[in-house]
């Protein structure tokens, strides 16, 4: 399924409690999304405290060309606990609920844990590229510092890319997370966060690579779901039987409430400095593989992708690209949808409308 001439992009709500929304081609499925632990059958531990995500978008049942949000998973390095150094707690064991592990690089993780539990049926894995994301690294060491939060977390990010065989099909796929080591501040315990994967067959997934990152740049969470959630986690810290581990789960909820805040104020900070630098924003498009589109209906600058020549918009919300210059959604067999509209780029300085 390479990537079609024609595409319509459609704003979908996670399913489950409408945590994020995000644009996907309309005419693919989603599976899953938020996930919490059963509370009336276990007691509260690290584990189940947070909600967690488990949400794909895929063009087919199969998941021939899919990009997968992977839930987040507390582990513990119990080099740190006194329990675990007298060996009460061999690897792969429950400690509190987190799984017994030594605390694994990026790359590593990936490649260790994360594939084999997103692909237990691959086979003829192979590594094509592996790099660091020293950007990501440097986002959280930031909100760090500005929270001054007197921990000594550390931090690490990757991707990495692999082909690989599954249902006699090769795919190629690209894997990102960030690892973050609570160390000795919180008896070992460590988490993957901002965890995906995108994948098509290798022979594709080169044409499919720019529009996985348009989707990804525009996902938007729900501020009221935040705020719900972080009331929630703050509650069932209060739940946890030992006094040191509530203290460092209301440490670590301060500090991803914070994050949140500083996300809001850096997205501000980032309309402004693109309407103030025409030059910087041009470059920070092509690098996130956007552009800038006035919106017909609402006359709003949308956020769109530049994968394509020219785009259209309906009031349903719904994006149609198309590089054929000739080609009118109110034409196309089944989209029988309202009027669609050409979207105009926005125009650049000094020629702005």
């Amino acid at each position: 399924m390479p990537r079609p001439q024609n595409i319509v992009f459609q704003r979908r709500m996670e399913p489950t409690e409408g945590a994020f929304s995000l644009s996907i081609p309309s005419t693919w499925l989603i599976e899953g999304g938020i996930q919490r632990a059963n509370l009336m059958n276990q007691v509260v531990n690290a584990q189940s405290i947070e909600a967690k995500v488990d949400f794909s978008m895929k063009s087919d049942p199969q998941g021939t060309i899919m990009m997968r949000f992977c839930p987040e998973t507390k582990f513990c390095d119990v080099r740190y606990s006194p329990a675990g150094m007298m060996g009460f707690f061999p690897q792969g064991s429950n400690y509190n609920g987190m799984i017994v592990h030594p605390a694994l690089p990026a790359a590593q993780f990936l490649l260790q844990i994360m594939f084999p539990w997103a692909h237990p049926q691959a086979s003829n894995g192979q590594v094509v590229d592996q790099r660091p994301l020293p950007d990501l690294i440097e986002k959280y060491r930031r909100k760090l510092a500005a929270n001054a939060i007197p921990f000594n977390f550390s931090y690490d990010a990757a991707a990495v890319t692999y082909t690989y065989m599954e249902n006699g099909r090769q795919y190629k796929e690209l894997a990102m997370t960030v690892i973050e080591n609570l160390g000795a501040a919180a008896a070992g315990m460590w988490s993957n966060k901002e965890s995906c994967y995108m994948r098509a067959p290798v022979n594709e997934f080169d044409d499919w690579a720019g529009l996985f990152r348009y989707m990804l740049e525009t996902l938007m969470p729900n501020p009221a779901w935040v705020q719900r959630e972080m009331q929630n986690q703050q509650f069932l810290a209060q739940s946890f039987r030992t006094a040191q581990q509530a203290e460092q789960y209301r440490a670590q909820q301060a500090l991803e409430t914070q994050r949140y805040l500083q996300d809001v104020g850096a997205q501000i900070v980032e309309h402004r400095r693109r309407v103030n630098a025409e030059i910087r924003n041009d470059q920070y498009l092509n690098m996130t593989n956007q552009e800038e589109y006035k919106n017909p209906y609402t006359g709003d600058i949308d956020l769109g992708s530049n994968q394509y020549r020219y785009r259209w918009v309906n009031n349903n919300n719904q994006e149609f690209y198309t590089d054929d210059p000739s080609q009118d959604p109110n034409h196309v067999d089944g989209l029988n949808q309202s009027e669609w509209r050409r979207s105009q780029v926005r125009p650049r300085y000094p020629d702005q409308g």
